[in-house]
Order: structure tokens, then C-alpha cells, then sequence
């Protein structure tokens, strides 16, 4: 399954929720029922486990762990069969400071389906299955090199990886003495060719170990003649040589190559998230500075030119960790209400400076959520901007990680 930029987002940010989930000693149940599996054998194995937990010393802990393992099998009740990607449950008393739990409950259908029937407890979830699933799996092998070293690597989703960085024994072109230049140039295209043999045998036990349906192809960089030479001499496996896409002019041989190589083949990899994202930023950048100024930023100028139908294409940074909520007064005689948007790390609201009521806050939603949704309504794109490239980093850091891209020029900018 592909996710959208949206679901991606949510399902991330379900994954921070579940990873922030702890509990006291071996308390929290993770469940992972494949689609094929009978969930009267999941309820038998469970009713076991129910009773070997009987024998656990701590009378809180095997109250806890007995609590949880009941809550799975009431729930599993309700699912007489494994829908088509099969399931995940996430059950225990988890700690809520204050010496005090709170017993959490989450099931959900994964995004893809669950291979290997999982039973976890533990002190925290058991999320690595899911994490799996939103991995981004398409890979490109990267080499950049020279006669006098190279680099491989792998470009997974938005990461640029160095696996191995190699250096030549070639000699310079100029001669020492007591060689013939004939000589000379023999020895020197030998070991030329020696270098070229290890790059390839280095770059064929890296990219083999990538499972086939992943690697999308091999990208090779550096200067002229140096990686025709390479690519015609046919020095990777013949299956990866096949793979090869393209073979590109870059200046750097080392880690930096590898970059540089990512930014030199974009056309190539124009359907990949982090080429889209780069390509988006950059339209920004160049609106805010020129004449027409399509291009607003912070949440509030966002927010009027959402309204306005003026935005083309919204742009929010991925690690943006804010809700939109209502604040009011809890007394029922007073009238007061605010909206406002709180950071992760907000106070609770204090009182109301009409009447001194304690204020409370009502329909809390995550931020990007909210945006969102304000941009479909009015039909403009969504962009959910990484931070692992430099673009990125700047949208959340000098933005506030609110921008956008706007269809025609407004006051709001």
C-alpha cells in the first residue's frame, strides 16, 4: 500500500503515541494476528497465558497483566474474523506519573498486511512490525568515484547512506625514474583496473543484500573518462549491471559525492518523496523572493489565505508538534471561548479572566490535521515537508512550519 502524505503523518504520529506508552515491569501486551489466523486459536492461547499469569509474584503486576489479557479477549470477541491485513492490539496498564496507571487500549488494521503471528508483553509496545511498514523500501545504489578513490552508498526513501569508502594504489601520471614510459602506463592501467575490480566487488556484495523488488537501480557519478570506464568495463555482477540508470559528472568522490549525485540525477528520481519535497521547497523559496510574492508563511497568514481559497499548495513540516483546540470557561454562565494553538509542551489553560472559572479545553486537533483539512475543503495540495534535507530543516526552524504556495497575490502574506 502506498500511503498518502496525510496517512504517513498520522501513522506516524500513532507510532510516537504507542511509543510513548510505558508501563511497570512486563505489563503492556502487543498482539499481531495475521489475516489468515483463527482467532479461536489466538483466544485459547490467550486464556493460557491468562492462567500461567496467575504464578507471577507481584500481586500488581498480575493483576495488571490479567486485567490486560482479559480487555484483549473481550475485544477479540467482536472480531469473530481476521479482516484483510489482519490485526494489532496494544493493551496494558501503562504509567501516567503520580504513582498511578491507567489501563490503554488500541487496536487498528495495519496499512500492510501481518505476516508472522506476534504475542508480546513487555514494559513497552512491541512496534517494529509496523515500523516495517512505514520504511520506505524503494532503494537506489549510489557510486561516486574516481582513479584515486570511491564511495558506495544507498539513497533509501530520504537517506542518503555511505557503506564503503574505498582509496586506490594508483600511481600519477608521472613517471619514477629507471621506468620505461611503456612500462610505466602498463603497470598504471593495471592497477586502474585492479581499483575498478575492488569498487565493483564492494558495490556487488552491498547492493545483493537489497532485496531485488527494492532496489529501483544503480546511479554512478564522477568525472569523465573515469565512470564511462567503469560502467562499460562491466566490473558489477551482471544482474546489477543491468540495474544501472544512468552515469552522472560529479566533482566529490567521498561522502559528499553521494549527495551530490542524489542532487545531479533528480529527473531521474523525480517520482521519488524526497526529489518532490526538495523540488516544492525550492518553488517557495523562489516565490518569496520575487516580485509577485506567491508565497506565505506562519500559521496565521496561512490560515486567512486557506480561508480565501487563495493557496495552491500547502506546505507543513512534518515534525510540527501542535493542536488547535477551543478554549472555554467552565462555568455554564459564562460565555467565554477562544481558539488558540498550543505546542506539545503548553500549560493547561489557567482561568478565565472574565470570572475566574477554571478554563478547560474542547476539540483538540493536531494542527496538520486541521490545516489539512482547510486545504481540501478549498482544494489546494498537501505537502508534508521532511526535515532530513536542508530545505526541510529551514521550512520548521525559520517558517514555523507553516508555508504555502499561493494561487494568485493577497494581503495575507
Amino acid at each position: 500500500m502506498e500511503f498518502t502524505a496525510q496517512e504517513k503523518y498520522e501513522f506516524k504520529r500513532l507510532l510516537e503515541d504507542l511509543r510513548s506508552k510505558s508501563g511497570r515491569g512486563t505489563e503492556l501486551i502487543s498482539l499481531y494476528i495475521p489475516p489468515d489466523k483463527q482467532i479461536s486459536d489466538v483466544t485459547a492461547q490467550l486464556r493460557d497465558e491468562h492462567g500461567q499469569a496467575s504464578n507471577i509474584k507481584s500481586k500488581l503486576t498480575r493483576t495488571n497483566v490479567q486485567s490486560a489479557l482479559e480487555s484483549v479477549m473481550a475485544r477479540l470477541r467482536l472480531i469473530p474474523k481476521a479482516p484483510p491485513n489482519g490485526v494489532a492490539i496494544f493493551v496494558g496498564a501503562v504509567d501516567i506519573g503520580g504513582n498511578k496507571t491507567d489501563m490503554y487500549s488500541r487496536v487498528l488494521e495495519p496499512p500492510e498486511p501481518i505476516v508472522t503471528y506476534r504475542y508480546h508483553c513487555d514494559s513497552s509496545f512491541l512496534l517494529t512490525p509496523l515500523e516495517d511498514m512505514l520504511a520506505d523500501k524503494k532503494t537506489f545504489g549510489l557510486i561516486v568515484l574516481d582513479r584515486r578513490e570511491a564511495t558506495i552508498g544507498t539513497l533509501r526513501g530520504k537517506q542518503v547512506e555511505a557503506i564503503k569508502h574505498l582509496t586506490s594504489s594508483v600511481p600519477g601520471k608521472q613517471r619514477k625514474g629507471g621506468q620505461s614510459s611503456h612500462r610505466f602506463q602498463q603497470l598504471r592501467l593495471i592497477a586502474i583496473h585492479e581499483f575498478y575490480k575492488r569498487i565493483g566487488d564492494s558495490a556487488t556484495e552491498a547492493f545483493l543484500s537489497i532485496d531485488r523488488k527494492d532496489l529501483e537501480g544503480i546511479l554512478i557519478g564522477g568525472p569523465s573518462p573515469t565512470k564511462e570506464e567503469f560502467v562499460d568495463g562491466a566490473f558489477l555482477h551482471h544482474e546489477l549491471q543491468q540495474r544501472i540508470l544512468e552515469a552522472l559528472d560529479v566533482t566529490y568522490t567521498d561522502e559528499s559525492g553521494l549527495y551530490e549525485l542524489v542532487e545531479a540525477a533528480q529527473e531521474r528520481l523525480l517520482d521519488l518523496e524526497l526529489t518532490q519535497e526538495k523540488l516544492v521547497m525550492r518553488r517557495f523559496m523562489k516565490e518569496l523572493v520575487s516580485d509577485k510574492g506567491l508565497a506565505s508563511y506562519g500559521e496565521k497568514e496561512v490560515r486567512e489565505n486557506l480561508t480565501m481559497g487563495a493557496v495552491d499548495t500547502l506546505l507543513l513540516s512534518e515534525d510540527l508538534r501542535k493542536t488547535r483546540a477551543r478554549i472555554v470557561c467552565t462555568n455554564a454562565s459564562c460565555d467565554f471561548s477562544e481558539d488558540a494553538t498550543r505546542s506539545s509542551n503548553s500549560p493547561p489553560p489557567g482561568t478565565c479572566l472574565r470570572c475566574g472559572s477554571q478554563l478547560a479545553l474542547a476539540d483538540e486537533v493536531d494542527i496538520i490535521s486541521d490545516l489539512s483539512r482547510m486545504a481540501e475543503e478549498s482544494g489546494s495540495s498537501v505537502k508534508i515537508i521532511s526535515t532530513d534535507f536542508e530545505e526541510g530543516a529551514q521550512l520548521l526552524r525559520a517558517f514555523g512550519g507553516i508555508a504555502a504556495i499561493l494561487r494568485f497575490r493577497t494581503s495575507s502574506r
